[in-house]
Order: C-alpha cells, then structure tokens, then sequence
C-alpha cells in the first residue's frame, strides 16, 4: 500500500510531501490466478492473447522492487503454468504462452530462485528433453519458450544419478544404437557447464567439450552479429566450467584454454559483454592454476575496543599477520601463466566501461588473496600505478575499485599505507 510522509517547519506550516509505494503483499493474487486459467480461452485470439499477457506484465511489473513478496505464491503459478505445457492436448500457441508467462515471472523474481522450484525429478528428464527437442532454433517468436526449457534442463541435469541408467539398452531393431541421454542433452545444449562437470560427464565428454568450445571461439568474430552472440555463449560456458569444476579436473586445460583466449584479443571489441566476459574467464583461469588456499599474511583487524587497541600498541603486541616473515608462506611453485593472468586484469581495470573494470578489480582481489606475501604486494604496487597522472580516469576508476576489493579482503598491509597516501 502507499506510504505518504509529511515534514512541517518549526511554525507548523507543511515544508515537505514525499511519497512512496510499499507494498505490503501480493494483492493481485486472484486476478493472476484468473489470467492464468484464462490461456486456454484467449490462445486461439491474437488480440486476446495480447491483452492477457500485457496484463500480466503490468502486473508483474509492478513487484520489480519488492519482487520477495511473489514468494508464497510462486508455487501455485508455477503448477498452473506446468500443467499446460506439460498437456499433450495443448496447441503449441498454448504451450508458447504458457512458457511465456513463466518468462515474466523469472524476470521480475530472478529466475535462479525460481527455478528452484522446477521438478527435477528422474521422471523430468525424457519429457523436458522431448519439448526442448521439437523447438525450431530459428522461431524467434518463441525464444521464452527455449529460455525456459534450458533453465528447466540445467536443473534436471543436476539429478545425483549416472545418465547411463537412463538409457536401459540402446540397441533398436533396425541394428542401429540410439543416442544416449547423455549425448542428446550434450546435443541440445553445450552451454550446460554444469552437466559438463558430473562425475559421470567430465570423464566421457569434458575433453571433446572443450575441443568444440574452443573450434567454435577460434572461428567466430566479434565483428559480426552472429560471431558476437557465439563468443557470448562459448565465453559464458567457459567461465561457467571453470568455475563449477573441480581444480584437479580444469587444470589440465587451463593453459589452452588461456592461450585461446589470447587469439580472440577481445581487448579490443566494441561489445562490452564480451570484454567483460573475456576478464571473468582469465580470472577463473588464474584461480585454477593457484591452489585454493587463503593467505596467511593477510591483515587481521585488531580488537573492537579502542581501549584494547591502544593496550596493545603499548605493549609491543603486533598483529600477527602483519608481523609475519615472507618465510612463514607456505613454500610452493607459481605457474608462468599467473603474471600473464595479472596482466589481463591490470588491463581490465582501464577499461572503458565500469562493469569490466569491477570484474577485473574482482579478479585481483581473488587472486592475490592465493599469492605469496611478495608477490601479492608486487599486484598491489602494479594497481598503485593506475594511480598516475599519466593514466586516464578510467584507470584511476579501476585501481580506486581494485584498492578497495583489495582492502575488503585484508591484502592491504600496513606496510603500504604509505605509498596510497600520496595518492591524491
């Protein structure tokens, strides 16, 4: 319901009106229930198709800001919505516009806690890989409708079974073998990075995945509209994996992968996406070829009490992360690749765009954190660079973000505090 505040002055005179809508709950709750009903009434009119679903977008729309209060009612439109595009009775109009409207809900609620709520059952598998498989790739008058059944297929694929199981015995009349589930999803979407890294998966079909993603990369480019929407989806995937996978499994194809993604020179492109994905995939490469462990040398915050603090300072007691020797690291190899990583990222941070030069000062932050002692604090004085009056805002923009991921993350020793104070 809408909320109005008044503010008067010291003599009682209104100074002030504000105003704002908070909503207290889903009050469109029936009239949702009666247009989702309606669907298999308005299907077969276009003007009436179109006035149901505008309805409903104003609707949805509506909880953009608070979309927490769809909640506990989530549930019930999801099985209203299911059960017409699960019907085999259903025209494929209503299926589309079934599919439609569980579109609109996922945008407006996010559609990674609305998935949730998908069955993901065993049973699931066949039935969502039968409608993913009748859909026309080319029909860009049902993109919602493909959308949501790779959302649905992602979710089935977490099933803790092996795929095998699905399969029962292959072998047709004919003589010939029908494709197994495991290669039919694999067929249907290879952006799946988390199918990819099933146990049962990663060890039959990871190696072949990687060779097509990076065929794919290789031939695709950014100067045309269906190379960008490929480098999209493959960078995506990748970045996906790398992050999905275990450390053990995505080592061994790091390397290339990195050394594809040199060729690509996405530095380069107009596409801010692509750039953006570009810097999330090379520090997902970096995290993989460091070994998952925190620093020890990391500042620790002293005490809450400012009495304890001055206590301390008093007596000598440093802190123990400060007071720490380089020796004291735990004594391991750095790959090559790692300066050629954090050289990408140094990059990121001067980037035109500020969605790319935050994924950068990310990266920095997450890899430094897995660094040696000294070479964590030569990363900290190449961000300090950015810092110069020879470099652009944008730099100065990305090293301010990079400080602070860094900061966030107690990577910035007490050590440096002088040289970012001559940073005016």
């Amino acid at each position: 319901m809408a909320a109005d505040s008044l503010e008067r002055d010291e003599d009682g005179g209104q100074e002030a009106v504000s105003s704002g809508n908070i909503l207290e709950s889903f009050t469109e709750s029936k009239e949702t229930r009666d247009l989702i009903v309606s669907l298999r009434d308005v299907c077969d009119e276009l003007v009436n198709r179109e006035v149901c679903t505008q309805r409903f977008i104003v609707i949805m729309d509506t909880y953009q800001e608070q979309p927490h209060l769809l909640d506990s009612h989530l549930e019930w439109m999801l099985d209203l919505l299911l059960e017409i595009v699960r019907d085999k009775t259903s025209s494929p109009v209503l299926v589309h516009l079934g599919f439609k409207f569980l579109y609109i809900i996922s945008k407006v609620r996010g559609y990674k806690i609305f998935l949730r709520l998908f069955p993901h059952e065993v049973v699931d598998v066949q039935p969502v890989l039968e409608m993913i498989s009748a859909q026309n790739p080319a029909d860009h008058e049902t993109w919602e409708t493909r959308y949501m059944l790779l959302l649905w297929l992602s979710m089935t694929c977490l099933i803790p079974f092996d795929l095998s199981r699905l399969d029962g015995n292959l072998s047709q009349k004919e003589g010939q073998m029908r494709r197994s589930t495991m290669d039919h999803i694999l067929e249907i979407a290879k952006v799946c990075s988390q199918f990819i890294t099933r146990p049962d998966v990663k060890q039959k079909k990871m190696a072949d995945f990687l060779d097509w993603s990076l065929a794919t990369l290789s031939k695709a480019s950014y100067l045309t509209i269906e190379g960008t929407i490929a480098m999209d989806g493959i960078l995506q995937a990748l970045a996906q994996l790398f992050k999905h996978g275990k450390r053990e499994d995505c080592l061994p194809y790091a390397a290339t992968v990195l050394t594809a993604l040199d060729k690509c020179q996405l530095c380069d492109s107009n596409q801010t996406v692509l750039r953006k994905l570009g810097v999330k995939l090379v520090q997902r490469l970096g995290l993989t070829f460091l070994k998952p462990k925190v620093a020890n040398w990391r500042y620790q915050r002293g005490s809450r009490s400012l009495a304890a603090n001055l206590l301390q300072t008093a007596t000598g007691i440093q802190n123990s992360a400060a007071a720490s020797s380089p020796d004291a690291d735990e004594e391991y190899d750095i790959p090559e690749e790692i300066e050629h990583v954090v050289e990408q990222l140094l990059v990121g941070l001067k980037d035109k765009d500020t969605i790319v030069r935050w994924s950068a000062a990310k990266g920095i932050g997450r890899l430094t954190g897995r660094l040696p002692r000294e070479l964590a604090d030569d990363v900290v004085g190449s961000v300090l660079d950015c810092f110069s009056f020879q470099e652009t805002n944008n730099a100065w923009h990305g090293g301010s973000l990079a400080l602070a991921e860094l900061g966030r993350r107690g990577l910035l020793l007490p050590s440096r505090l002088p040289d970012e104070d001559e940073i005016q």
